[in-house]
């Protein structure tokens, strides 16, 4: 018997050992120009069939390494704001192999598109225009293009004329249908002109700038452990990512292709699925209902949709009064929410929906409990935190700090979070005494957007205005910040899978991901 239990004992050991010896491995070591260690390099190996690149930081001691790798070609580069290296191409690995590379960094230009929106805010000269460029403050009515994107990606990356900048603002107007009037328009383009146009007198480099050391972000130790995972989709705006209890993992894309896409994580296959419509929709979530259809918001329209994935067929339903719908969940009863101009239950059996209007404005965030109460948060104005219970009883309470609950989740013991984007605060909610605790979030402008409970309870956030992941621990109340591997992270929401990775999509750098922390 004790023979028995010690080869038992073996097997598991073997097991285990093998389920974290998957794949080829390339490690090494990054230095600076004066030949020392250099901390905080992102390493990245993409493959050259998938498309899938991981993405890893250089540590204090300037090692690296990247677990974990399919037998194939692979291209390694280096992403170090103001510094260069030489990429290594057809980097080809067999199945269980470790290789070894060198990385020395050159001193490089730091352009516009490398930095975060704050840095952009902070350096941009001022100039009218200026303010309706960027995000807007609680209770400003409008939505401005910073509201999707920053200026990296899609506006410092081109030269146009004052013509063609009124044309691609009149785009968002018109196709994308961001509420700036006549006035903000004319300025906006003229202000993108002046500093992104042909004529510009802008520095070439926002290094060259006398304020420019003063904004630059700088991580501690423990940051360096964060490794990124991510899938290329091909400019099609990836609003989130979800995955589903198969494996699969499923993507909004809200840019004005009408599509969502299901995503093979193992491959990086993508099987696109239209939504038939000759006006942009602008899918804004998609999430997996437990009986393998997909239920999906068209913001444009008002409406909610259920794609089957079988049979490839959409099915529309117009919610009963005007405005938009926005972020989807369904409970564990097969009932479908969705927030917007106000929180929709709808019942696919009788096709009926149920209006929870807010006291003021229209709703946002959404989350379901264990016990399919149902969490949302009052957009701007409103500011309340608000829950329907499993009979249909609304309730809602007022946060210590009046603002915007943006994303919400749900702790393992029932408590809520939420992210203040405008204060830069984490808040918790304690149902059982209606009491509020507030996280001040560390950071120049802590913005924090997508929201995630991870299987250690610790709350995981995306400043949308730093470029960073920040993780807090809600017992010592710590928080170690991340930086994000692109600039622009527009991270919107995180979704957990069975090995407990928390997903996203990254609209602005047409990107899907998830990340793990690494034993190093």
């Amino acid at each position: 018997m004790r023979l028995l239990k010690n080869i038992a004992r073996s097997i598991i050991v073997l097991l285990c050992v093998a389920s974290f010896a998957y794949g080829a491995q390339v490690s090494g070591t990054v230095k600076g120009p004066d030949g020392a260690p250099f901390q905080g390099a992102f390493v990245q190996a993409r493959n050259a069939k998938t498309k899938i690149t991981v993405s890893v930081l250089s540590r204090k001691d300037g090692q690296y390494r990247i677990p974990n790798l399919p037998a194939g070609d692979y291209e390694l580069r280096i992403r170090a704001v103001g510094y260069q290296a030489q990429p290594r191409t057809g980097v080809n690995l067999t199945a269980d192999q470790s290789a070894s590379f060198e990385f020395a960094l050159q001193k490089g230009k730091v352009h516009w598109t490398d930095i975060s929106l704050y840095q952009a805010d902070q350096l941009l000269p001022e100039g009218k225009g200026k303010d309706a460029l960027f995000t807007p403050h609680p209770g400003q009515p409008t939505a401005t293009c910073a509201a999707c994107h920053g200026i990296q990606t899609r506006i410092a990356s081109t030269a146009r004329d004052e013509a063609g900048w009124r044309d691609r603002v009149e785009y968002m107007r018109t196709t994308m249908r961001v509420r700036i009037n006549d006035q903000e328009a004319g300025d906006i383009a003229s202000y993108l002109n002046s500093v992104f146009g042909e004529d510009s007198t802008l520095a070439k480099s926002p290094a060259d700038l006398p304020g420019y050391q003063k904004v630059v972000q700088s991580f501690g130790d423990d940051a360096m452990k964060i490794v990124y995972v991510e899938y290329e989709v091909g400019g099609k705006f990836p609003w989130s990512a979800v995955p589903d209890k198969k494996g699969n993992v499923w993507i909004p894309y809200n840019g004005p292709v009408n599509k969502i896409a299901k995503l093979n994580p193992k491959t990086g296959e993508l099987e696109d699925f239209p939504v038939p419509s000759a006006d942009v929709l602008r899918i804004h979530s998609a999430v997996p209902a437990p009986d393998g259809t997909v239920w999906f918001s068209e913001q444009f329209k008002n409406k909610i949709g259920r794609l089957d994935p079988q049979t490839r067929q959409v099915t529309e339903y117009e919610a009963p009064t005007s405005g938009t719908t926005h972020t989807i969940r369904v409970d564990s009863k097969g009932m479908v929410w969705s927030t917007g101009s106000n929180l929709y239950r709808f019942d696919p059996e009788t096709h009926k929906f149920t209006t929870f209007p807010a006291d003021v404005g229209s709703y946002y965030g959404i989350v379901i409990d264990k016990d399919d109460n149902v969490w949302a948060g009052g957009l701007r104005d409103d500011g309340k935190l608000y829950r329907v219970n499993s009979k249909g009883v609304e309730e809602g309470w007022a946060p210590p700090t009046k603002g915007e609950p943006r994303r919400i989740q749900v702790g393992s013991d029932g408590s809520v979070w939420f992210g203040e984007y405008f204060s830069g605060k984490i808040a918790h909610f304690d149902p059982k005494t209606e009491t509020f605790k507030e996280y001040q979030l560390p950071g120049a402008r802590p913005s924090p957007y997508a929201l995630g409970v991870d299987r250690n309870e610790k709350i995981w956030y995306a400043s949308y205005y730093l470029d960073e992941l920040g993780c807090l621990d809600p017992k010592t109340g710590k928080v170690i910040e991340y930086p994000y591997p692109h600039s622009e992270n527009t991270l919107r929401e995180f979704f957990p899978d069975d090995q407990g990775r928390l997903w996203y999509g990254s609209p602005s750098n047409d990107r899907v991901g998830y990340f793990y922390l690494a034993d190093q």
